[in-house]
């Protein structure tokens, strides 16, 4: 099997950049279906606005309605043909951009997605049910034709949403690492490339020297080369990393806790963070190595118990659930150099959440 690398073919990241979407789009076609929250709207609406006037680009708006579900993207796919729009922008979070990208692939037209929040711009998207359980991944031929990333913007947005992004990057680097070990397949569709690990590398090294540092930076509303920095890491090394380095332990153990009620409040990326220590735990890793990212973890306020992550009561039962739903015939975990079960994951899960009691100091 080949190794196969991929990435977006335009990546744009600076303050500001917002103000030159319409005239990017242009380049891509003459009407954009334009993907948002009302509330973001509300938020940006004048920038996006502002930045197709004296373009030959038009933007048509559409809300998005809080799932990437089969549904939504039905929804919008209908819409863009009765409109006649020739391409897809998405403004917003993960759940947008996954379905600007599904829709645009049901076109076949470009798609420019705009993150408001540090996270990845991939060829895949996640699809859930419209009650918010994890369904399928949807493997994209492509990624997107252009990631903008409006610095000042992201700066703006929630400090938590950041280091979520961070949290999902954390597990970049060790699942290349797990499938690169293994010879799994990556979402690239072939094997790992050394340029995957390396970046993969990369995103891991910029988190641990500056996470924290752009956390701080973010909490006083200041936009410094730290947070600079973690975002590339959150969307371009994290991204190019993940899909062309693979998915393994952490990812699925994410998937897994979907199924649990309970933690449908929390954060793609803070469920991600806890399921790379559970994945550590299963390799186990050296007492150091996990202890360092369990502290890292503390400090940036990501999830390292199962209370943290919105369960209460822990019982068997409910950490059995996940790690089934985390062993499915058809996730990621399998891609793990060694054979996983569904009581081997368990018994992770509840080591995990032993050690992060432990270093918290309960």
């Amino acid at each position: 099997m080949a190794n196969i690398l991929i990435s977006p073919s335009k990546y744009v990241q600076g303050a500001g950049e917002m103000k030159s979407l319409g005239a990017y789009a242009g380049k891509y076609g003459k009407k954009a279906l334009v993907l948002i929250t009302e509330s973001g709207y509300k938020r940006i609406g004048d920038i996006v606005d502002g930045s197709f006037q004296n373009v030959a680009a038009e933007p048509v708006y559409e809300y998005f309605n809080r799932e990437c579900s089969k549904n939504e993207i039905n929804r919008l796919v209908a819409i863009m043909q009765e409109k006649g729009c020739d391409m897809v922008i998405g403004v917003g979070g993960g759940k947008i951009l996954d379905t600007a990208k599904a829709v645009a692939y049901y076109k076949s037209v470009p798609v420019l997605i705009c993150p408001t929040i540090a996270s990845t711009g991939s060829a895949l998207s996640v699809i859930y049910t419209d009650e918010g359980v994890f369904e399928e991944y949807l493997f994209l031929p492509a990624n997107p034709n252009m990631v903008l990333m409006d610095t000042e913007i992201i700066a703006k947005s929630p400090v938590r949403l950041t280091v979520s992004g961070m949290g999902d990057a954390l597990a970049t680097y060790f699942e290349a690492r797990a499938c690169e070990a293994s010879g799994a397949t990556t979402c690239a569709g072939g094997k790992v490339t050394s340029a995957a690990i390396t970046l993969a590398e990369l995103c891991f090294n910029t988190l641990m020297d500056e996470g924290v540092k752009a956390k701080l930076a973010l909490e006083a509303g200041a936009c410094t080369p730290a947070v600079e920095k973690v975002i590339e890491a959150n969307t371009l090394l994290s991204g190019i990393g993940f899909e062309s380095g693979g998915l393994a332990g952490a990812h699925a153990i994410h998937n897994g806790f979907t199924v649990l009620e309970e933690c449908h409040h929390m954060y793609h990326g803070e469920k991600v963070a806890f399921g790379t220590i559970t994945q550590l735990v299963l390799e186990n890793v050296a007492a150091e190595e996990l202890e360092d990212i369990i502290d890292w973890c503390i400090e940036l306020g990501l999830p390292v118990t199962l209370k943290e992550l919105g369960v209460e009561e822990v019982t068997d039962e409910k950490i059995m659930a996940v790690a089934k739903a985390a062993c499915a015939a058809n996730d990621t975990l399998h891609n793990m150099p060694f054979e996983v079960t569904p009581e081997t994951v368990c018994a992770a899960i509840k080591a995990a959440d032993a050690y992060g009691h432990y270093f918290l100091g309960e």
